[in-house]
């Protein structure tokens, strides 16, 4: 699968992040968590490829990230922005339909794919609008089925990158959005999500990797790393750690 290898990542003479290691695995969502300036979307941006390294290495199934030929990439590689924007009306099934570009599935089986990824990212009631007329979270949403289109409908060779795709949406978005990453993470595909709320990446992911001042800090399971000493180190909060009612996963509460 991705693995990263002690990256090492500069801007000019500044170091944005060091010595980070982590390998994907299939069937697995890998939460990125940290405060502001951590380097959680340098890792994003080294881990895909578009963020030069100045040390370390990034493999895909083995072989050098830079070596897979472009299209060749996108069939297996895509990559949620934190900030995905377009200026043309296209409309929304256009913007999903261009997660499909890499491939050469037919114009008919193509249209099952976007309507699928649509309905998975809770987007399928915007078709037949344009984009620009969109509310944020919605084209929010629109971006997810793009990306969902372009891997569909995932397997264990695929790999699947978003930077906080929940930064937009309502609370009832924020679940069904990670909702459809977990299920497309079932049926094999190896996920990696950058988010800010403790709580969702306590419910939704399996391992948890905390940056600190670009160096990994803490990598386990929610339970290993959401605990009152690491999170009062990284992020300066002093919080209440319980276990959830219900589902059993830790529950962060500040004091």
């Amino acid at each position: 699968m991705l693995c990263a290898d002690k990256l090492l990542v500069k801007r000019g003479a500044q170091t944005v992040l060091q010595d980070v290691s982590v390998t994907l695995q299939p069937g697995e969502v890998l939460g990125v968590l940290g405060p502001n300036g951590a380097g959680k979307s340098t890792l994003l941006g080294a881990m895909s490829g578009e963020l030069p390294l100045a040390g370390g290495a990034v493999s895909l199934d083995g072989r050098p990230l830079d070596a897979w030929r472009g299209t060749e990439r996108a069939r297996r590689l895509a990559v949620l922005a934190q900030s995905s924007s377009l200026s043309f009306a296209f409309t929304v099934e256009a913007v999903v339909g261009f997660g499909r570009l890499p491939h050469d599935s037919g114009r008919q089986r193509d249209a099952e794919i976007i309507r699928e990824a649509m309905i998975a990212a809770d987007a399928s009631h915007l078709a037949g609008r344009s984009y620009l007329a969109l509310s944020g979270g919605e084209r929010q949403r629109v971006h997810l089925a793009r990306v969902l289109a372009q891997l569909w409908p995932g397997g264990t060779e695929q790999v699947l990158l978003l930077d906080e795709p929940t930064s937009a949406l309502d609370p009832l978005h924020q679940h069904t959005t990670l909702q459809a990453v977990r299920e497309f993470a079932g049926r094999g595909a190896a996920v990696l999500v950058i988010l800010h709320d403790l709580n969702l990446a306590a419910r939704y992911c399996d391992r948890l990797l905390l940056l600190h001042e670009a160096r990994a800090h803490l990598l386990g399971t929610p339970h290993e790393v959401l605990q009152a000493e690491p999170l009062r180190t990284v992020f300066g909060l002093d919080v209440l750690v319980q276990e959830h009612p219900e589902r059993g996963h830790p529950l962060i509460i500040a004091r």
